[in-house]
């Protein structure tokens, strides 16, 4: 799986914050039969690159597994041979950007005005996260749309639900980044599981509708 096949096929990336590494399998599993595409285990979680490797070695061939909340060169180096192939952050850092890149993995800052948006495309970003997206209306994602270049995947994260999923997608952004919504570490597995088939279907009916 890679970042173009998921995002054709589903854009939402399982952000798996605090999970605790033994659930990475589990969890990996239930995942991929709601439909999702894409999956990232955050650094600042207990044994992040633990839960990447089981993560990578149960459904790293049919999930494009990654690292969340990724700040330096040493993040991504360490992701990488962990089994991580797509690399998101938080923030707009070119160094990480380049050297996720020169690694061949697929890059995902994240940005909250334009100009670091310009800016993460300029030092080679794959797509960008635009975070936190419950600090903008939906309305924001039309007047990004009209400047940013075609064919750059742009991502809403942060305060994303199910409520206000369909309104940034039909506002133009291209998938969301699901978090605390979708998983957190003292959720029982079946709800995430539930809660997981429940994203994919608010997408599906978002862009059904369009």
């Amino acid at each position: 799986m890679d970042l173009d096949t998921a995002l054709a096929e589903l854009p939402l990336i399982a952000i798996l914050r605090g999970m605790p590494s033994e659930q990475a399998g589990d969890v990996g599993k239930l995942l991929l039969q709601a439909g999702f595409t894409m999956v990232e285990a955050t650094m600042n979680s207990p044994q992040p690159l633990v839960s990447i490797q089981r993560l990578a070695e149960s459904v790293g061939d049919e999930l494009l597994v990654g690292a969340g909340t990724v700040l330096s060169v040493a993040d991504v180096r360490s992701a990488a041979d962990a089994g991580a192939r797509l690399i998101v952050s938080p923030n707009m850092n070119p160094k990480v950007i380049r050297e996720t890149r020169r690694l061949g993995l697929a890059s995902v800052p994240g940005v909250f005005t334009p100009s670091e948006a310009f800016a993460g495309i300029d030092a080679g970003a794959s797509a960008l996260k635009l975070f936190p997206a419950e600090a903008l209306p939906p309305a924001a994602i039309k007047a990004w749309q009209a400047v940013l270049p075609a064919g750059v995947p742009l991502l809403v994260t942060g305060g994303i639900t199910l409520s206000n999923l369909g309104d940034y997608v039909n506002a133009g952004a291209h998938g969301a980044g699901i978090g605390s919504a979708l998983y957190n570490p003292g959720k029982q597995l079946t709800d995430t599981g539930n809660d997981a088939t429940a994203f994919v279907d608010a997408y599906r009916q978002a862009t059904a509708s369009r």
